[in-house]
């Protein structure tokens, strides 16, 4: 499961980010990599240094072998909780998406 992070030009795309993004995708979603081909991540501050609720956005593309992709997003007071909860939706639907290729 190869992993691509994306980041706009308020978050600073450090290697330290990048091995906890990679960290928390591997532990919330590493059951489903035999089936994901790549994940893009996509990581936004939409209001930059003014603050505010919800303005951490992270919006996740999952490619599956032989599917279309999937993708989601959330937004959150901070990008660890934005991550996560990207995860979570993403594992979602992965979920859902596996059960109709099985035929459930």
């Amino acid at each position: 499961m190869q992993i691509q992070l994306n980041t706009d030009n308020h978050i600073d795309g450090t290697d330290a980010l990048e091995s906890r993004v990679t960290a928390m995708l591997e532990q919330s979603l590493g059951r489903f990599s035999s089936r994901i081909s790549r994940i893009e991540v996509f990581l936004s501050d939409s209001n930059s240094t003014k603050g505010g609720a919800d303005d951490k956005r992270c919006a996740l593309e999952a490619r599956l072998e032989n599917d279309d992709p999937l993708g989601v997003s959330h937004d959150d007071e901070d990008m660890e909780k934005a991550i996560r909860g990207a995860c979570n939706k993403l594992k979602t639907v992965l979920d859902s998406r596996i059960e109709k290729q099985r035929g459930y």
